[in-house]
């Protein structure tokens, strides 16, 4: 038989959570279960940049299992590994994320994203309606060359660790260390902050 409650009334299977739990949930975020952090990269320099890395953060956010906690600021940048003038410049971003979904998962995630931002991957180095690469997964290290953790040129990239350490000055990039250390290590030319664009964090 099903019981059913009119609104005002409490179901009686139903016990009181103590405050030291509410305030534990209130704390964590209420929607994932033993979240797990990641960090990727968005990078755009075809069509309307913007709007697209905007689009790919809104994807990632209606993702189950996803919640996007932090959005850095935009750089735009030279793209990397062509002849300079080449192509349009990127503009480029980093999301911080809690998730439930593993590494293989997420992967999948983002490649779906860039499939319907209309990726198109025309050589090594092509320009891209959008580049979703996953740079780290909680404490992953993995050799794995389906996805290597973290993002193997991840500690070489200006346009990654620039906008990561804006968000999270205190990171650390699995394996290699501090970010600030890092982005000392690397030159930032071609990688200029742009102030007057801004990617919102999903409602």
């Amino acid at each position: 038989m099903t019981a059913y409650f009119t609104e005002g009334q409490s179901d009686p299977t139903v016990q009181p959570v103590p405050a030291s739990v509410v305030e534990r949930v209130d704390a964590a975020d209420t929607t994932l279960q033993n979240p797990k952090r990641a960090v990727l990269s968005l990078g755009s320099n075809l069509g309307n940049r913007l709007e697209t890395l905007q689009g790919a953060i809104d994807a990632l956010e209606d993702t189950p299992g996803v919640r996007v906690k932090a959005v850095s600021p935009v750089y735009e940048t030279e793209p990397w590994g062509v002849e300079p003038g080449s192509q349009p410049t990127y503009f480029n971003a980093v999301v911080v994320l809690k998730t439930t979904l593993p590494p293989s998962s997420l992967l999948e995630r983002a490649h779906a994203i860039e499939e319907a931002f209309h990726r198109v991957r025309d050589g090594r180095w092509g320009p891209r309606t959008i580049d979703v690469d996953i740079v780290a997964y909680a404490e992953v290290v993995s050799g794995d060359p389906v996805l290597t953790l973290p993002h193997p040129h991840a500690h070489e990239r200006a346009f990654v660790l620039a906008p990561w350490h804006d968000v999270e000055p205190e990171a650390q990039l699995p394996g290699r260390g501090p970010v600030n250390h890092l982005l000392t290590a690397v030159t930032r030319e071609g990688v200029l902050p742009r102030p007057d664009l801004e990617l919102r964090l999903p409602e």
